[in-house]
């Protein structure tokens, strides 16, 4: 008797560049691999370093991001973020906290 077990697929950033000049690939990828390990395609590409003009760059091949979110890969939260800036997916709903203020607790 086989047991199957389902490859859980992540939209996620594998990092390049180098050290304080990151730059992201967005790939789908297995869960379990590493992050700059091996994916199963690669979407399209993130630049977190403004240009002159104050622009970040994001490219990507919508039409592939969409098959994916469509047989059930779960981006992550960055990614997510990115796609509903980008107007792929709904934005992610703004989580607030209710913070109460610190006591200061502290002797004198």
């Amino acid at each position: 008797q086989r047991s199957f077990y389902a490859m859980v697929v992540r939209l996620r950033l594998q990092r390049f560049g180098r050290r304080n000049l990151p730059y992201y690939r967005i790939v789908a990828a297995n869960q379990r691999s590493a992050r700059d390990g091996k994916c199963l395609e690669y979407l399209g590409n993130y630049n977190p370093i403004p240009n002159r003009l104050g622009e970040k760059e994001i490219q990507f091949n919508a039409e592939r991001v969409r098959y994916w979110l469509a047989v059930g890969a779960q981006p992550s939260d960055r990614v997510a973020w990115l796609l509903g800036q980008a107007g792929v997916m709904p934005p992610r709903p703004m989580m607030f906290r209710s913070r109460e203020p610190r006591k200061n607790n502290r002797k004198k």
